[in-house]
């Protein structure tokens, strides 16, 4: 019961950090997805006098996935459905060209900006229709999304920090007298301070462990899933090895720091 005590504080901490930065990268990934999805969807309209290289302006705009003409029919029917055959012919050589223009991904404001500039000092192009106000209600939406939960697994983090610094401090003083009789008897540092290092290990691994059941369970559930395809993306809540390697990782790393701490603030006290 006492062993259980002793790893049930510092794993709760551990496992508070994993679960921030898990639930921070599948509100990332989320946040990709709907970008992805929103790209899809996304066109610039493009008018121009003459008629337009498609292979050229995407050699010079990475970011433009595709352009299509639109046809003039489309174009006329909504000017006037009773101009004669003879007139009809006559406005389409008279009338501009549209295009519209898929991007490979959705943009950032300044992204759009500067693309919509660079397309206007073509000479042929006379105008850019980027919808604008639409495009940056959804982008500042979705950055701000992002940022409240930034702040949110920051926070947990920052207090799952300064608790796990108390907790440095509880195993200092019950380890401190243990490890100055081993160093009285000539022990070295590492003799002395190996259990710690055991006891910031195991609890790294447990964290890490139930942090991977738990993920599992999540990812496992249906209704997770179903949430995201209502808003028509599918995201990888949990991946088994890559977002497990992290988790080990980070909670490795901060739990061999934690005994670090504690091994130099002895070192201070002798």
């Amino acid at each position: 019961m006492k062993s259980f005590k002793n790893h049930l504080s510092l794993v709760i901490a551990l496992l508070s950090i994993l679960f921030s930065l898990q639930v921070f990268t599948i509100v990332d990934r989320a946040i990709d997805a709907y970008k992805e999805n929103l790209a899809k969807n996304y066109s610039l309209v493009v008018v121009a006098q003459q008629k337009i290289d498609p292979k050229d302006l995407k050699k010079r705009f990475q970011i433009i996935a595709s352009i299509n003409e639109i046809a003039p029919d489309s174009v006329i029917k909504k000017l006037n459905s009773g101009i004669s055959k003879k007139n009809v012919e006559l406005l389409k050589v008279t009338l501009p060209k549209f295009y519209k223009l898929h991007l490979n991904y959705y943009p950032s404001p300044r992204e759009l900006e500067k693309l919509t500039t660079s397309l206007l000092k073509k000479k042929s192009i006379t105008k850019v229709e980027t919808f604008s106000k639409t495009h940056d209600t959804t982008y500042k939406l979705l950055l701000l999304f992002k940022t409240v939960v930034t702040l949110f697994a920051s926070t947990v983090i920052l207090v799952t920090i300064l608790l796990i610094f108390k907790e440095l401090r509880i195993w200092q003083f019950k380890h401190n007298e243990r490890m100055s009789i081993m160093g009285l008897f000539g022990a070295p540092v590492w003799l002395r301070s190996a259990v710690l290092f055991r006891l910031a290990i195991v609890d790294a691994l447990i964290s890490s462990a139930l942090a991977f059941i738990l993920f599992t369970y999540i990812d496992s559930l249906p209704w997770v899933g179903e949430q995201f395809k209502h808003i028509g993306i599918n995201v990888v809540i949990f991946d088994p090895i890559y977002d497990f390697l992290i988790m080990l990782g980070v909670s490795l790393s901060v739990s061999i720091l934690l005994a670090v701490f504690i091994v130099l603030g002895h070192k201070e006290e002798v």
